[in-house]
């Protein structure tokens, strides 16, 4: 993580997965010991909000605040965004790592057969629809950021490779494959519409890899030797490369090593 990365306020959606989670303590770890004793008794210059679902992590710093989120829910996205307002005057980086690939009752679908309105529903509100809620309601914020064109207020959303239409080799998957290639295609709008009402804002779609995670952990029996990411590690490659992106990057999708992914 480069020096551009400290003195900025953040906001980690999704702070309690295994990807979110490894991104507040890198943040608060990285910015902490960047500031001297001399700064104790000031504010931390480096804000960092995280939110959590239901129960609020055990992770603590003097310049880390948790706010209860429900990206299911438009007026709890609304209700943290107004909470954030009267604690700062903008956000400078904005990353969405929360997501959705199977639940207790329901697994990605193999088959057509399996495809259930509910579980297929539940996906599009959490993996695509989330993200533009959370843009709608932050927009203000990150719009009193400050930032150029070098180095530009960042709108991040972590997606997913099987999301890409061009990429799809294999099938199956209907609900989670559909809701992350509507992402994009959101995010990808939303960077259309920054680009001429928000200027100086990259929107920027990211996989991860395949990380050691809850989401991925019925299915890590086909990731090859050497493929399988720690959370901390995923988390550190996003970060390192978002802290190097541009305004006239907005509107890409790219992998953790920074790699472009086709739509």
């Amino acid at each position: 993580m480069n020096n551009e990365m400290n003195n900025k306020t953040y906001l980690i959606i999704g702070g309690t997965g295994g990807i979110g989670q490894a991104m507040v303590r890198q943040l608060i770890q990285k910015t902490t010991s960047n500031q001297t004793d001399s700064q104790s008794n000031q504010s931390h210059r480096t804000q960092v909000f995280a939110t959590y679902h239901r129960n609020e992590p055990n992770i603590e710093a003097e310049n880390l605040h948790w706010q209860p989120m429900n990206v299911s829910d438009e007026d709890s996205i609304k209700k943290a965004a107004d909470t954030i307002k009267q604690t700062v005057g903008h956000v400078d980086w904005v990353i969405n790592c929360a997501g959705l690939l199977h639940t207790e009752t329901a697994q990605p679908e193999k088959a057509l057969r399996q495809v259930e309105t509910e579980f297929f529903l539940q996906n599009m509100q959490i993996n695509a629809l989330a993200s533009l809620l959370i843009a709608k309601h932050i927009k203000p914020l990150l719009a009193k950021a400050n930032r150029s064109a070098n180095h530009p207020a960042i709108f991040a959303t972590v997606s997913a490779r099987v999301g890409s239409i061009t990429d799809n080799q294999l099938g199956g998957w209907y609900s989670y494959r559909m809701s992350k290639a509507a992402l994009n295609m959101g995010m990808k709008n939303l960077s259309i519409e920054w680009g001429r009402s928000l200027k100086d804002v990259c929107v920027v779609v990211m996989q991860p890899g395949t990380v050691n995670t809850q989401l991925s952990a019925p299915f890590q029996g086909n990731v090859a030797e050497g493929h399988l990411f720690s959370p901390a590690y995923s988390a550190e490659c996003l970060l390192e490369v978002l802290s190097g992106m541009t305004a006239s990057q907005s509107g890409s999708f790219v992998d953790w090593a920074g790699e472009s992914i086709p739509w």
